[in-house]
């Protein structure tokens, strides 16, 4: 990423204490919020990466930057013995693991704080990984990665679902004005942090998509990836593993 897009403009933090306290800011409404903004479409992609996961039959996963656990939920629904949900902010952590508390999945999901640049696991410790909506967020995009793929095991399946950008007419002039003035409007008005969604637009306009992130993806020891766009390319699905 050329530019370094943080959510606090005035902050001396870093990036990473930045992004854990605006989750912390948002996080009891962000899962009503998320389905607005999307338009619920974010479910959908959500399907469609479940059933890359599930077609790999893991029997350990970790989803990295899973926030309030939604898709570690969803994931539990198979024959996965054990989902470990990592995050670095604890506000969305109580509200997910309320989440997973009500739906009896307590046995097979643990909601984990950490940081996803320096995962506390073994080397080739879990059979698939996943990451939805949260590699931009890193601090280090390089180094999170890095760490993804010393605790993937060989032959394990990667999976990232991010926010990409548009490049045909007319999806791309729709984006632009979507996300540069209605998408912070509505975070304004149903968020009590006023910079978060402006900075969860502007980090998703900076971001590399596409064959750019394909490229870091190699780059940083992955192998077999490809990107599967969705919606016109508003959201991209990763899929790779490690040799």
């Amino acid at each position: 990423m050329e530019k370094k897009v943080t959510p606090y403009k005035d902050s001396e933090l870093a990036k990473k204490k930045q992004v854990e306290q605006m989750f912390d800011n948002i996080s009891e409404n962000y899962d009503s919020l998320n389905r607005v903004i999307s338009l619920g479409t974010d479910q959908s992609w959500r399907r469609k990466l479940i059933e890359i996961i599930k077609s790999t039959q893991p029997e350990t996963i970790l989803d990295v930057a899973t926030g309030t656990g939604d898709l570690a939920i969803a994931l539990a629904d198979s024959s996965v013995k054990k989902i470990i949900g990592l995050d670095i902010s604890a506000g969305m952590l109580s509200v997910g693991q309320k989440k997973i508390n009500a739906k009896n999945l307590d046995q097979k999901i643990e909601m984990v704080q950490a940081d996803s640049e320096d995962l506390p696991y073994d080397d080739d410790y879990f059979d698939a990984i996943t990451v939805a909506f949260g590699v931009r967020n890193f601090e280090n995009l390089d180094k999170g990665l890095q760490e993804i793929n010393r605790v993937l095991k060989p032959g394990g399946i990667f999976v990232v679902l991010e926010t990409s950008v548009p490049t045909k007419f007319p999806f791309k002039q729709g984006y632009k004005i979507y996300s540069n003035a209605i998408l912070p409007t509505i975070g304004k008005l149903f968020s009590k942090d006023k910079s978060a969604y402006a900075y969860l637009s502007e980090s998703a306009s900076q971001f590399p998509f596409g064959e750019a992130f394909n490229n870091i993806l190699k780059k940083n020891g992955f192998s077999n990836v490809k990107d599967l766009p969705q919606t016109f390319g508003v959201a991209t699905i990763y899929v790779a593993s490690k040799s």
